[in-house]
């Protein structure tokens, strides 16, 4: 009998038993402490679990851990979830805990045996593990400051609410093709990244008038495309457009291949006169034609810093964490200074930071400096503010190279030899070729890969990606340089690249970077610094 494809398997086992069915499996599982199979393990996913690599576990340890990815709508976590989630990492995740880009936060380490407590405990304050991973909508991507933002275009809030609860759970979408990601903001500095998003409402202004530009098929890894552009929409339109793209995405998306199974593979496959066609013929509207709209450069889609709130007597903080690990006692300890300063919820970003929502204005100067002594900051420099991190080899199975220890280095090291630098520059260090950190889309990418050493051997490192944009229409992905860096050599890299910039007098390291990536004097002295060091 032929053996089956990657695709055939998960589709057949997402046909014989539904994913949201494994939860009783799960409960039986810890009960029984018996040998999972492995088809369940694929199931595990509806419930935001993955199974993690063993770089950090003992050769005598046999236990199968997991990594635990928990689902925060709108980003949104309140103090007693922040504590809730605290103590579950301190308790069965050995102290982890990261945000994540899609506005979530994960925990590693985590045993079958204690999810059944987790999840009772996580239930109690209102969080969900549900569709945090496996074949289906992910977390919706949202503005951090929708309804606070003094500059906002719309306030979408209550249409995000809409669409998470005809998503959330929903049994009609348990086997969608691969991950769908759907984003919806009304932010004026376009921080959700519509670009890169399979769906994505963005609301704009034209002739006085608020409308939903409506994008489709965007992506990174193996469905690495910038989204298209639909048409606009009213906000009326906004669910009904939901629901209708997401089922022909459901009923009509591409199968045969893992690879080739997102929404943009689809849109490929028909054209996107065909796609929009098929998709107004549902809806029973057209598509409001208007001209496509100019958006913010990616490294400028940000809200650190103090600012005042559209609530009255409030301000909401921006703030950095390094590569997005905040970890149990970072967690209970930011509990603790919202509550001391009279604060309640923050929101997590999708670039691995958070912002504190409902500072009182007398506070937030003692609230802030409160942050330092933790590694937050409220001001943080350009580089701790956009380097951002995947997983990495530490626990994730597919990264061939570390991340977060490192992005955490660079930056560290790019303040101390830059400290008067005041641009903005957006970092990625992906594991893999899997693009979770985005390498694509940032001024400088380091792409995990295997790196030849001083003596010829194959060794984990990185790839270096230069001048990726997210920019509307304009957008670019990054160029591949084939300059591969051992990680001991990464600092000073980067160093280069940004003296050169510094020297070169120009205005705007995204441009200086697109004129010279084919620049062969300046990526031989990139190559240079391995000579020299």
């Amino acid at each position: 009998m032929k053996k089956e494809t990657a695709a055939q398997r998960i589709e057949r086992i997402k046909i014989e038993k539904d994913g949201l069915a494994v939860l009783e499996d799960i409960k039986q599982y810890a009960a029984s402490n018996t040998e999972i199979d492995p088809e369940d393990i694929d199931r595990f996913k509806w419930y935001g679990l993955y199974t993690q690599n063993k770089n950090l576990q003992a050769d005598t340890d046999n236990t199968l851990y997991f990594m635990l990815r928990i689902k925060l709508e709108h980003g949104s976590m309140n103090t007693p979830q922040m504590r809730c989630i605290s103590q579950i990492s301190r308790e069965f995740a050995q102290d982890t805990a990261d945000f994540t880009t899609r506005q979530d936060i994960q925990l590693h380490f985590i045993k079958v045996v204690d999810l059944p407590e987790i999840f009772k405990r996580l239930n109690n304050v209102g969080l969900s593990t549900v569709f945090a991973a496996g074949d289906v909508p992910r977390n919706v991507a949202t503005c951090p400051v929708s309804g606070i933002e003094e500059k906002e275009i719309f306030d979408t809030t209550s249409l995000a609410n809409e669409i998470n609860d005809y998503l959330r759970g929903n049994h009609e979408l348990v086997n969608l093709p691969r991950k769908y990601k759907i984003g919806i903001s009304g932010c004026h500095k376009h921080c959700i990244g519509h670009e890169i998003q399979d769906l994505s409402f963005t609301a704009v202004k034209i002739d006085g008038e608020v409308l939903f530009a409506v994008t489709v098929g965007g992506g990174l890894g193996s469905n690495k495309k910038i989204a298209l552009h639909l048409g606009y929409i009213f906000k009326e339109q906004v669910l009904d457009t939901v629901k209708t793209i997401t089922i022909i995405y459901r009923d009509y998306g591409l199968r045969d291949s893992r690879r080739k199974a997102r929404l943009g593979h689809l849109i490929d496959e028909w054209g996107l006169e065909k796609f929009k066609a098929f998709t107004e013929e549902k809806l029973g509207f057209a598509f409001i034609e208007k001209p496509i709209q100019e958006y913010m450069p990616y490294a400028r889609r940000e809200h650190f810093g103090i600012h005042k709130s559209t609530i009255v007597g409030k301000s909401y903080v921006g703030c950095a964490v390094n590569g997005g690990t905040i970890g149990s006692y970072g967690l209970n300890n930011l509990a603790d200074i919202l509550e001391k300063y009279n604060a309640s919820t923050i929101k997590v970003t999708n670039t691995q930071n958070f912002i504190i929502l409902d500072v009182p204005h007398e506070n937030t100067e003692k609230l802030a400096k409160a942050l330092l002594d933790i590694n937050i900051e409220a001001n943080p420099s350009p580089f701790k503010a956009r380097t951002i991190s995947c997983t990495g080899i530490n626990f994730c199975k597919f990264a061939v190279s570390e991340t977060k220890y490192q992005a955490t280095w660079l930056a560290s090291y790019l303040e101390q030899r830059f400290p008067d630098f005041d641009e903005h520059v957006s970092i990625s260090l992906n594991g893999c070729p899997n693009s979770c950190a985005h390498p694509h889309v940032v001024d400088i990418g380091l792409m995990g890969a295997k790196v030849k050493d001083e003596e010829g051997n194959s060794v984990a490192g990185f790839e270096l990606i230069l001048g990726g944009n997210l920019e509307g229409e304009v957008s670019n992905f990054g160029f591949k340089t084939a300059i591969k860096i051992l990680p001991k050599y990464l600092n000073r890299t980067v160093e280069r690249i940004i003296e050169q910039y510094i020297n070169s007098g120009q205005n705007g390291l995204h441009r200086f970077l697109k004129e010279n990536i084919e620049n062969e004097n300046f990526i031989e002295s990139l190559r240079e610094v391995w000579r020299e060091t």
